[in-house]
């Protein structure tokens, strides 16, 4: 057994001294959060590393929609899946097709395709909600989940195009010359070759859409307004209207509505870091 070298321990240990705080600090808000969730009301704010009387009591709450704020709970995450899921699939059709066609067909004016694309990420998504509002007004899309999911779409298709574009580049070309000597039509290489081998990228991309729209609240702040049609991050918002917020309510129902991203996240860990990265740099 070979036995790490002194330099390379030294790396090891610099890296631990700079990794363990790094996420300490990251873990401490949702300590906190978790901490909130396990302490009646009465002990929310004590102060203490860990309560007195940890309880699952605000879980039941939050689950049964015992509260005012949580009398829509279970419609709201419903909704939040529903559009974080379509905005994934639309994004993934469209950015996939998209990608193909840019770097497969070498389609007229695919150039300028992609420089729009990219041209668009100079302007913040968030300068762009007064004129998304004012456009699902006039196309009488407001509060209707179709609004927020097109509006999600938008903003993910540009990045999810130039991603995938750059990971197809990178895709040996004589697969589709083989492919068409064989008789194959260019829906077929699209279908039995191109989608296959852009597995890992459409995983980590797909995953980025859905976590994009998952987290969404400005955009569903300004489309979406009923309390049956808004998404779960902007009911939380609601918490903070009242007088004597709670607060332990609040983060219960935010620690659980962080859970199925964190569980995406993991289950497709090896491809968001494979897919995205292969899509960084043109080779």
């Amino acid at each position: 057994m070979k036995l790490p070298t002194l330099r390379e321990v030294g790396t090891e240990a610099r890296l631990l001294l700079i990794g363990i705080p790094v996420f300490i600090w990251t873990m401490i808000p949702i300590y906190h959060m978790f901490l909130f969730a396990i302490s009646p009301k009465e002990d929310a704010f004590s102060g203490k590393l860990w309560p007195d009387h940890p309880t699952l009591h605000n879980f039941s709450i939050v689950f049964h929609q015992q509260h005012y704020f949580l009398r829509d709970f279970w419609v709201q995450f419903g909704n939040s899946v529903v559009i974080a899921m379509a905005v994934g699939a639309l994004t993934l059709i469209i950015a996939t097709c998209a990608a193909y066609a840019i770097s497969r067909l070498r389609v007229p004016g695919s150039r300028v395709v992609m420089n729009l694309a990219l041209f668009t990420y100079f302007i913040p998504a968030a300068f762009l909600a007064v004129p998304m509002y004012r456009t699902m007004g006039k196309y009488g899309l407001l509060n209707n989940d179709w609004s927020l999911i097109l509006a999600m779409v938008t903003i993910a298709s540009p990045y999810a195009i130039w991603v995938l574009k750059q990971a197809s580049d990178k895709l040996p070309v004589e697969l589709d010359e083989a492919a068409v000597m064989d008789g194959a039509s260019p829906l077929q290489i699209f279908r039995l070759v191109y989608v296959p081998l852009m597995m890992p990228s459409l995983v980590a991309i797909g995953t980025y859409a859905v976590l994009l729209a998952w987290n969404e609240y400005l955009y569903a702040f300004l489309l979406l307004s009923n309390d049956k049609d808004i998404t779960l991050p902007v009911a939380l918002g609601n918490f903070l209207a009242a007088d004597d917020s709670p607060w332990e309510l609040l983060m219960t129902t935010g620690f659980i509505y962080a859970l199925p991203p964190a569980a995406v996240y993991y289950a497709f860990k090896r491809y968001m870091v494979g897919g995205l990265t292969a899509g960084a740099v043109k080779s």
